[in-house]
Formats: C-alpha cells, structure tokens, sequence
C-alpha cells in the first residue's frame, strides 16, 4: 500500500535535502576527530586499556596529539615510529603513555613508507568487516531468515551481559527477530570505549568489544536451535560513534543506532564532532552491511507530534541524504519515526496512518523503523497495551520493516520478563489477525490521510527551503531548535575540543579504503 504522491514533489524534496546536506559533507571531509583516529587504530588491530581502564588507543590518540597535533592525523606519525617497535602497536601506545615517545610528522619517501604500512595494517581491520559480512550471509543461507516482515524488534538492558545472555535467548524463542542491547545510562558521553565484560551498567549494558562477541555467540546458538537468524542491535552514538562502529562491523553486529543528529539534540555533543565521527562511522557500517536505525522518533517525545510531524520527513530525508553519501544502501537504512500522537487527539489513528505511510511512500525500499508510544504512556497498564495493539496494527496496515515492541509497563518500571511475554503475544496477535492488511486497505486518494500526508510533505519542502536561506543553513536551524526544539549552537556541546580542521599532509587510511581511494 503506498499513497498517490506527485513523484516530482517528492524528488524537489530529495534535491533540498541534498542542497542542504552538501555544506555538512564537505565540512566533515575537512575535520578529524579523536574518535575518527581512535578507530583508524581499532581497525589496525589497537586493543585493550592500560592498568586504570582508559584504552590503549586514546593513549596513544592524545600521546600524538600532544606532540605535533591531531590535524595531520595520527596514522603517519604511528607508523614513522612504529618501525622503531618491532611494528607493535600496544608496546608503542605502552611507550608513549610512559612519555617516552616523541612523534614527529615524516616527509618524503619516509612519509609514503609510513602511510604503506599504516594503509596495510587498516586493511586487516577492514578485512574483518568483510569476513563478518561474509559470515552473516552464509549463515542466513544456512539456517534461514525471520519468516516475515515486520521484524520483531525487542530490547534487552539489564546492565549486566550475563544477564542479558538468557533474556535475549528467551525473547528470541519467543518471537523476537532482533534483539537490541541497549546501553548504560551516560555512556555516549563517555570519550572512550570501556574495555571488556561488563556487569556494572545502569538501566543498560556498556557497549564494549567483548559484550559484542559474547552476545553475538549467544544469538547464533540460539538462532540455529530456532533454525532462524536473529539480528543484534547496538548504538553507535555519542563520543566514540565510528569506533563503536569499527568494534560492531568486526563482531558481526547487524544493526547499529546511527542518527546524523540525536546525540547533538538529546545528548548536546557538539554538531561539528557528531557530523565528522558519523560520516566514518557510516562508512564502516555501509563496508560492514549493517542496517543502521535513525532517531527521528526521539524529536516528538519533546516536540509535538502532529505540529512537528514535518521535521521527522525533514530529518529523514537528511539521513538518507547523508547515508548514502557515506555507502549505504536502500536496505540499510532503517529511517525511524513513532507512533506518538496523543491518543486523546481526534482522528488520531489516522493520523497515525497518514505519518506512517507517508514514511513508506518517500522511502519504499528501505526498512523503515517504527516506534511504539513512550510519550502518552500514563502507568494506566491497560491503556498501555491497547495503545500497543493500535501502534502494532498501524504497523501491520503500513508496512513497516522494523516493529519495536511496545512495553504496556513504559514509565512505571523497567519491564519484566512476562511484560515482554505478553508484549510480544499482543505482537503476534495483531500479525496473524492483521498482517496483510495493507493489501485491502486504500485510503481515498482525496482523504483525510491522503491530504494530511500531501500536507507534511509540503511543510517539509518549506522546512528545508527555509534552511538553505540560513546563513550557515543547517547548522543555525539546529542551533534554532528547529529539531525536537533542542537549541545546539554550533561552537558549543560536548566534544568539540576533539575536532581539528586537516592539514594538507592529513591521511587516513581508513579513510581512503572505505572511499575507494
């Protein structure tokens, strides 16, 4: 089922977003970050953390950056006195936290010997992300896929990746096709990656390395006792967005919270920071195949969601803009919105309707992502779960690819066990009873869903046009609080000291793999 939309209305608001993306882009190709660096140095095989927890590589990010500074990259100066270590990168990085390394910028034929090697050890890491690939797809060939479309999107965060294990494994014999892992409170504000299993998190699980194999492992036992394979989400957001994306790609993680704008709006990192570190991180997801999930379903659990309901279609359409500037394919992109309407609103379902096929109509190939109500939730447990049954019927009637199960406990506890039992119970109900619902139901081309999606759009095109007349077009509209009405200056937020414009000599090797170069 899609809406009568004007195609060539759509493509003007494809080509708006692609005017407004553009300045973004080429600002990010002009900056690095620490995070961009540290993941050059994941990929080249940097692991681990010194004796007080902080990783290797940020020891070695700041013992560079210390030296000659972070605009020429850390690759050719690692690799210059790398050659004096037996090529050894942690009893380097071990050296230069000692301080007893000083790195200097080489030139010359010693220059392109150290970017050859340096090229040479990214590549084992990129390598990885292809095995991963690989591996993922044999496997689906081998025992199978999820049997149908929506997939069953559920979260799991207990802190503990122990605890986890079982409840993921339980959730998934229950139905669920993806399990989401989410993270510890705070962790996107944290400028490095924990290192190692971790049991100490709040209201959810840090985001490290080992937590990724072990649940990985944990969902392929499972997957093949089910004879179905299920995914494993995790985010890719905050301060060490492209190495958490560098770690997911090389323990075969198959979806990552990626949004170009949540962390600026909801976690105040610094717009600069977030555009540079989620272009590389895109890149490596695009290298890895994994299907990212954008945020725009956050904007109206602050701002309105009828009133605001444009400045979701309008982010949507910058993150596919820049999605796809980075690799990614159609199938990759899971673009997010939210069934967030409040319930007490006339015609509210059909708003609902209007929003969500609208999102179908622009992007009909990609695994639109679709939120369950969070912020109307009263504690009334029964008006919870019907609001559910209504959110996973609109899914049903809408096509959508990726269905996150709504919780009837949200805002009174963290759910049970037997909340996400009878959650996913309400799930399959719906699916069996109303699954190919969409293949019956036509709204009137000049209807009330109709014109209310004609309506959004057109919001959409005056939004980004409004945009493009700024002076530093998307920059001021965020620091306007155009989006979720989050005000983000652009020379302010979390992590901007880690940005650093390059220099002429910078060089990247992961860079210039992912891109082809």
């Amino acid at each position: 089922m899609r809406l009568d939309l004007d195609p060539r209305t759509i493509a003007q608001a494809r080509a708006l977003a692609a005017k407004v993306g553009d300045p973004i882009v080429e600002m990010a190709t002009k900056h690095t970050t620490v995070a961009v660096e540290r993941a050059t140095l994941r990929l080249a095989g940097l692991a681990g953390a010194d004796p007080d927890g902080t990783p290797w590589v940020n020891r070695l990010v700041d013992a560079v950056r210390a030296d000659i500074g972070l605009e020429h990259g850390v690759a050719l100066p690692v690799w210059q006195a790398l050659a004096s270590y037996g090529n050894d990168l942690s009893r380097l990085a071990e050296e230069a936290a000692a301080g007893q390394v000083t790195f200097r910028l080489p030139e010359g034929a010693e220059a392109e010997l150290a970017a050859k090697h340096a090229r040479e050890a990214v590549g084992v890491g990129i390598a990885r992300l292809d095995a991963s690939r690989v591996a993922r797809e044999r496997m689906i060939a081998e025992i199978g896929d999820a049997p149908r479309k929506p997939w069953i999107y559920l979260i799991v965060a207990t802190g503990d990746i122990y605890e986890d294990i079982p409840q993921a494994q339980a959730a998934a014999r229950e139905g669920a096709d993806i399990i989401a892992v989410i993270r510890s409170t705070g962790q996107s504000l944290l400028d490095y990656v924990p290192e190692g299993a971790t049991r100490e998190g709040f209201a959810g699980t840090y985001a490290t390395q080992e937590n990724f194999r072990l649940m990985r492992a944990a969902l392929d036992e499972t997957s093949r006792e089910l004879g179905r394979y299920v995914r494993l989400t995790n985010y890719a957001s905050g301060l060490c967005m492209p190495e958490i994306a560098a770690l997911a790609g090389m323990e075969r993680l198959d979806m990552m919270l990626n949004d170009s704008m949540y962390g600026i709006l909801f976690r105040d990192i610094n717009p600069v920071r977030t555009f540079v570190d989620q272009r590389l991180s895109r890149q490596i997801h695009a290298r890895a195949g994994i299907i990212i999930n954008t945020g725009e379903d956050n904007y109206l659990t602050t701002a309105d969601a009828v009133e605001a309901a444009h400045t979701v279609t309008t982010s949507q359409l910058l993150n596919e803009y820049f999605a796809k500037e980075a690799g990614l394919e159609d199938w990759q992109l899971g673009l997010g919105h939210a069934f967030e309407i409040n319930p007490d609103v006339p015609d509210s379902f059909r708003l609902e309707l209007a929003h969500a096929l609208l999102a179908k109509t622009i992007f009909p190939d990609a695994p639109l992502k679709w939120m369950p109500p969070t912020r109307h939730m009263t504690g009334d447990i029964f008006k919870g779960y019907l609001l559910d049954g209504f959110f996973n019927l609109a899914g049903a009637m809408t096509d959508q690819g990726i269905l996150l199960v709504g919780m009837m406990t949200e805002a009174v506890v963290t759910p049970w066990l037997s909340d996400r039992d009878l959650a996913l119970q309400n799930v399959r109900y719906v699916m069996d009873a109303a699954g190919r619902l969409g293949e019956d139901f036509h709204p009137a081309p000049d209807g009330f869903i109709a014109n209310r999606a004609r309506e959004v759009l057109g919001e959409s095109i005056d939004l980004l046009g409004k945009i493009i007349d700024e002076p530093n077009g998307l920059l001021d509209a965020i620091a306007d609080g155009t989006f979720g009405l989050m005000k983000r200056p652009a020379d302010a937020g979390k992590g901007l000291e880690g940005v650093a414009e390059k220099s002429s000599a910078y060089y990247n090797p992961a860079s210039d793999i992912l891109e082809g170069k």
